[in-house]
């Protein structure tokens, strides 16, 4: 278990690290470099467009990748899956700005952009399956919340390399180049990451499936429709947290406050490292107290806590702003620790590739792919002042996921030897 643990880890990290400097980036530098014929605030709109395009590409990555796990094992997903994002990261770094090849620049990135979604789709199902379906049945959220730390550790990776490069260079030098450099890194973690994954074993549990499904997507639809829409609603109040948190409030303060580039990233890196460690703690409650409560309790903190980071944000001091995105984090931690071993432990096994990362990923089209335009677009609402309409908008997400928990049943294994686990 600590092997697959750590190679789950590992490769989610990098994975998350390919995501999320494509979203730090975005922030920062695509406006002026890919879109330069737009207003300062149509600029960042269209790059954070194309930054929500990853978002709508990891369903359908979830619906190719979930197949292939589903019907050849989990394990070909990590390797297949890994290649297409790094190389696509690698591919992004190299791509000519506006002003080199025109319109056909912000085209390529759009294109590249959907192919790290299309992998980042796949990643995550065949990670947690591949951890949850080796782990005992109670410490299954333990083992299972690894893969969940890779994308802090990831976002740290991210935008470390950002903020040495940041420090480091000039503003002329930044822009010209070394805003490349973290997406060539990409290269040389990723086959880190498939070294790391070449020698895991194929799940016990895809292994003792007699009869896989044929067309798994078919089934899911069929059986299943209701608990993917009631998934995806559920985790749409993560994402919507997460991305506000780490993409929206760096380009809010940063254009918006004139808070330093530097400060922010400081500020959101040390909320994100607590959020990293506190996942295996959160996990550890799942499996004494369910999913299902852990789930709730997210999601009220994340009602309540919202109009609150939005005020701390505004105003643009480092500690406010660090403890107003550290309580947003705890609540989506809260939630998110204990969700690689709820959503499988909701699917019955031949369709558990592509049902959980399916839902997983749809509540990303709804909380991740919309939250950084929406709110940017209410915050030039209410120019100069507290821009409370982001703060409505997240508590109103978190709400609408508080319903759809409140309507997803318990799934934590009743530890008694006569009863049979829910994973099985």
């Amino acid at each position: 278990m600590p092997r697959l643990a750590a190679a789950s880890l590992a490769g989610t990290a990098i994975e998350f690290y390919d995501f999320f400097v494509y979203g730090t980036a975005a922030a920062l530098i695509f406006g002026p470099l890919f879109f330069p014929t737009f207003s300062p605030l149509a600029g960042t709109l269209a790059a954070f467009a194309t930054f929500g395009v990853g978002f709508v590409a990891r369903p359908l990555g979830s619906v190719l990748f979930g197949h292939i796990g589903d019907r050849r094992g989990r394990r070909p997903v990590l390797v297949l899956s890994l290649l297409l994002t790094g190389a696509s990261t690698v591919a992004v770094g190299c791509v000519p700005t506006y002003d080199t090849i025109g319109v056909a620049a912000p085209l390529l990135l759009l294109v590249l952009r959907f192919l790290q979604g299309l992998g980042l789709g796949g990643e995550w199902g065949g990670a947690v399956l591949l951890t949850v379906e080796h782990a005992p049945v109670e410490r299954r959220g333990l083992w299972s919340s690894f893969p969940q730390i890779g994308p802090a550790v990831g976002f740290v990776l991210a935008n470390g390399v950002v903020l040495v490069l940041s420090a480091t260079l000039t503003e002329a030098q930044f822009t010209q180049w070394g805003w490349r450099v973290p997406f060539w890194a990409a290269g040389a973690l990723a086959v880190l990451g498939l070294w790391l994954r070449s020698s895991l074993p194929e799940s016990p549990r895809f292994l003792e499936i007699g009869d896989h499904a044929r067309v798994p997507l078919a089934e899911v639809v069929r059986d299943h429709w209701r608990l993917v829409l009631l998934t995806a609603g559920a985790l749409a109040v993560g994402y919507a947290v997460f991305y506000a948190v780490t993409t929206w409030s760096l380009a809010y303060a940063t254009e918006r406050l004139g808070v330093s580039r530097t400060v922010m990233l400081a500020c959101i890196m040390a909320a994100v490292v607590v959020k990293g460690a506190l996942t295996p703690v959160a996990a550890m409650l799942g499996d004494r107290h369910g999913r299902r409560p852990m789930c709730l309790a997210g999601c009220a903190a994340a009602a309540l806590w919202m109009c609150p980071m939005v005020a701390l944000l505004s105003t643009g001091a480092p500690l406010p702003m660090f403890l107003g995105f550290l309580g947003a984090l705890i609540a989506f931690v809260t939630m998110f620790a204990v969700i690689a071993a709820y959503l499988p432990e909701l699917y019955e096994p031949r369709v558990r590739c592509t049902g959980a990362a399916v839902g997983y990923n749809l509540g990303g089209v709804l909380g991740g792919a919309l939250t950084p335009i929406v709110a940017t677009a209410l915050a030039e609402q209410q120019s100069g002042r507290v821009p409370w309409g982001v703060g409505v908008y997240l508590t109103g997400i978190a709400l609408l996921s508080l319903g759809c928990f409140a309507l997803l049943p318990e799934t934590r294994p009743v530890p008694v030897a006569s009863v049979r686990p829910a994973l099985e």
